[in-house]
């Protein structure tokens, strides 16, 4: 920038001396002419010189005094978009003004309001949520004929309006909870400020409201009612209000988890297909029993872990979770072990199947599951907030890949 300006400074005054020479050429001219009158030009002359100089000296000194003040007064704002136009003009980037930069730009803001919405609807427990749905929904099948646009309507509808009840539910434990998550998830939207509290009540608001819309105009029973007990029971885990914020009581709060993710999704959701669907009478198969008792070990595993990792700020605001009050890695062993008897006991249900192919297949992969967990147990660092935390990402993906298994339980 100091360079354009110099330049442009420079420039003005050889201007101004270019002229100044030629006229005074002219001048001397004149007084050397035979046809002028010396004594009038004479004097004229050398005024003219003198006041030249005068005024070129001021002019220069005028410029150069403007210049200095302008680099001391000018405001910042201005100063840095003249420097944000040099940077640009000398990098090859295009100027804010070009019609290239918006695109980019555009682009840039979706992808950053695409994160922050991924991170604030806990994709782990979205993930676990359909899966589970479209698992349990197999259960119902009973001849390849069950398999048609009708299933696949039934289980389309129950996943859509689940997973904008679960967005509810996490969405309102991230507003109860956003001093907490500064110290224990510093990276959630509403934790970090990317959302404000005004944006977050109205996406659970707004996901609450259509979930109970769509349950209510699907006319299935089974799937409201999944619904409507989600609502109360997470409702009542996060909020804090007399009587509530039920995650306060460590005992309680795992019976929430235990009934919505062991009993509301494997039950509820079976007779969604199965008598809303299929139009069938209420079956309880072995397959639903086993379903049913398996997730109810690994819901309290899943409440019991994932406090491990907040223990630090679980302390600070005063939630009396079982790890605050045993310790890390006490509830962390326990947990292992819950899982571990787990896969032992649906072994032994494997073993009991009358079809070679299912007993083959739930045994043996029942059998790597409890084996990987094991070995994973074994390398985890208790001291590091990281290790355990992928810990307890794992644990998911061990949730996600018992319910492949489930259907196949016969």
């Amino acid at each position: 920038m100091d360079a354009l300006i110099l330049a442009s400074s420079t420039g003005g005054l050889s201007l101004f001396a270019s002229g100044r020479s030629r006229w005074r050429s002219n001048d001397l001219k004149a007084v050397h002419s035979p046809s002028s009158s010396i004594g009038v030009q004479g004097p004229t002359c050398s005024s003219y010189n003198v006041v030249g100089k005068y005024y070129t000296l001021r002019f220069h000194r005028q410029v150069m005094k403007h210049y200095g003040r302008g680099i001391q007064d000018t405001p910042t704002a201005f100063q840095k978009s003249n420097t944000k136009f040099l940077l640009n003009a000398s990098s090859d980037h295009p100027l804010e003004s070009e019609p290239g930069a918006y695109p980019k730009n555009t682009w840039n803001s979706v992808k950053s309001a695409l994160d922050a919405f991924y991170r604030f609807s806990r994709p782990h427990t979205v993930i676990g949520t359909a899966l589970s749905i479209v698992s349990v929904s197999l259960l119902a099948i009973e001849k390849v004929s069950d398999v048609s646009s009708l299933f696949f309507t039934g289980v389309l509808e129950a996943v859509v309006a689940a997973l904008m009840m679960n967005i509810y539910i996490v969405g309102l434990n991230q507003l109860s909870d956003i001093e907490i998550d500064k110290v224990n998830k510093p990276y959630l939207p509403l934790a970090s400020g990317e959302y404000s509290i005004f944006t977050g009540i109205i996406i659970v608001t707004t996901f609450s409201i259509m979930s109970f819309w769509l349950g209510w105009i699907v006319g299935s029973w089974p799937l409201f009612w999944a619904l409507f007990i989600s609502f109360v029971l997470g409702t009542a885990y996060s909020i804090n209000l007399p009587l509530l914020r039920w995650k306060r009581f460590a005992l309680v709060a795992a019976m929430c988890i235990l009934a919505v993710r062991a009993v509301i999704v494997q039950l509820a959701f079976y007779l969604h297909i199965q008598t809303h669907v299929f139009s069938r009478p209420a079956i309880i198969s072995k397959p639903l029993i086993f379903a049913t008792a398996f997730m109810s070990f690994f819901s309290v595993v899943i409440a019991l872990f994932k406090d491990i990792p907040d223990i630090e700020g679980d302390t600070i605001f005063g939630i009396k979770s079982y790890t605050v009050r045993l310790g890390q890695k006490r509830v962390f062993w326990t947990c292992i072990s819950l899982l571990e008897m787990a896969y032992g006991v649906s072994i032994l249900v494997g073993a009991t199947s009358s079809y070679t192919w299912s007993k083959v297949i739930t045994v043996l992969g029942h059998s790597i599951l409890a084996s990987i967990l094991w070995i994973r147990a074994k390398s985890v660092d208790l001291k590091s907030k990281a290790a355990i935390t992928s810990c307890y990402m794992f644990i998911w993906k061990l949730f996600y890949a018992e319910y492949f298994l489930i259907p196949l339980i016969r």
